[in-house]
């Protein structure tokens, strides 16, 4: 196989479609227009320089703007020969063979239309029922699109802009440093860039059953990295004030207007916020760990539920088919694709996220959005994100240039299905297969209940000694 160094200069010309496209800018007063110079130097904060060099370079840290416009449907590339939606199926349910995964479903969609969405397995080892396409599963921090995506709406409606102040929303608001207190944006807490020194800052204090406002108020002691909007670190805390500034903004409960916004718009039928959601539901999947005996189920844990913005959302196949479909911009009724545009556009660099697993083979460069990663996968950008807590884990990605969106989550701890998602990826692609679900992998999926090791850009995740955690 060909090292890294002999496809870069594949991957520049694979990339110069997103470069030559002409930048979009929101139609709305809300948001402010910047200027797109391709061969202007970086911003002078190395650590806020988006990783896709065909991207644009931003002229002010806090403000997100697309970097791509909706491609037009004659320049989507089809997918490569040998995509097997049967085949991606059989993998899933083979996958749920001797409890080796108790349950899991997936959601494939192509060109507006959905190709699978479908459930396997069962949803309690205990009492099993089959999964089927409406068993709901706790998503953890793939709830973070929705976050940014009623964000975004709120935008668009003007009730905010993406630099508008969190101090104006939320007057209690502070860091240890008061002038950064009057920085931090909108844009800030939906990149995990508040400036905050350690990652999952607090996230202990959430896992032992504190209180949010309790532990939210902690941030004034939280020692600082960098000021805000000019370094990473993920959060689940801090990102979940942008449900109090949705609340002002809004006037409306964070969970309700996700309903109003997003879930009934879409046809997302299943689709809830919080432990009452999930129990609330027809059928969900319970979450499981292990044993000595094998997979022991569990009741959900609320700790996380706490932060519905960063790990509050619960939903089936069918709803994620409806969620991908709206995300690949067929949908612009809900979601216009401006929004989306910008949304998805990468704006600091997260090299941490490249070095295990199927992210150190086929991730050349790693960003972080507005509540969604963007990963430069063997040349194409993949725009992505994971999830965990105790007892289930989840995937999302969609892969613009070619209209492919995929999401697949389980209720449980094992890291097997992890590699069914580059599978789908690389056959949608074209590219030389890899045994990826025969490989478990212990990389894959930034905890957020708690890790023993907080994650840094140096130590990469933890995912095998951490309890749980949304991503």
């Amino acid at each position: 196989m060909k090292d890294k160094g002999t496809r870069r200069p594949m991957r520049s010309l694979r990339l110069g479609l997103v470069g030559m496209l002409l930048p979009l800018t929101l139609s709305t007063t809300a948001q402010t227009p910047s200027r797109w110079d391709p061969a202007s130097p970086p911003p002078a904060a190395a650590t806020a320089t988006p990783a896709h060099t065909a991207t644009p370079q931003y002229l002010s840290p806090t403000q997100p703007r697309p970097y791509r416009t909706a491609l037009a449907e004659q320049r989507v590339l089809p997918l490569a020969q040998g995509f097997d939606v049967a085949g991606f199926e059989a993998m899933a349910q083979q996958l749920t063979v001797g409890q080796r995964v108790p349950g899991m479903a997936m959601a494939i969609v192509h060109n507006g239309r959905v190709l699978s969405a479908r459930g396997y397995g069962v949803t309690d080892v205990t009492a099993p029922q089959a999964v089927d396409s409406h068993t709901v599963f706790r998503l953890a921090s793939l709830s973070k699109a929705f976050a940014s995506t009623l964000t975004g709406l709120l935008v668009n409606d003007g009730s905010l802009r993406w630099d508008s102040k969190v101090s104006q929303y939320v007057p209690g608001f502070q860091l240890n440093d008061p002038v950064a207190s009057q920085r931090v944006t909108v844009a800030d807490l939906l990149s995990h860039r508040v400036g905050l020194q350690a990652y999952n800052a607090f996230d202990r204090d959430i896992e032992a059953n504190a209180d949010y406002y309790e532990v939210s108020r902690k941030l004034a002691y939280a020692p600082m990295k960098c000021m805000p909007g000019q370094c990473y670190a993920y959060q689940n805390v801090a990102f979940s004030l942008v449900g109090d500034v949705v609340f002002a903004a809004s006037g409306t409960f964070y969970d309700q207007a996700l309903d109003r916004r997003i879930f009934k718009p879409l046809g997302m039928n299943d689709a809830s916020v919080g432990l009452a959601g999930i129990q609330g539901s027809t059928r969900w999947a319970r979450p499981h760990v292990r044993s000595r005996n094998g997979w022991v189920s569990l009741m959900p844990k609320p700790t996380y539920y706490r932060l519905p913005p960063a790990a509050g959302v619960n939903a089936s196949a069918s709803d994620l088919a409806q969620w991908l479909l709206a995300q690949t911009g067929h949908r612009p009724d809900v979601l216009p694709a401006p929004l989306l545009a910008t949304l998805h556009a990468p704006i600091i660099a997260t090299p941490g996220e490249m070095r295990a697993g199927w992210r150190r083979e086929r991730v050349y460069s790693a960003s972080y959005a507005l509540g969604w990663r963007v990963f430069d996968y063997a040349g194409q950008p993949v725009v992505f994100h994971a999830g965990a807590v105790q007892g289930y884990r989840g995937l999302v990605a969609l892969l613009p240039e070619r209209d492919l969106g995929v999401a697949i989550v389980w209720n449980s701890e094992s890291s097997l299905p992890s590699g069914l998602l580059p599978t789908i990826l690389d056959r949608a692609m074209g590219l030389p297969g890899q045994p990826w679900v025969d490989t478990p992998a212990d990389y894959d999926l930034l905890m957020a209940d708690s890790p023993a090791t907080p994650p840094t850009e140096e130590n990469g995740t933890s995912a095998q000694r951490a309890k749980a955690s949304p991503n």
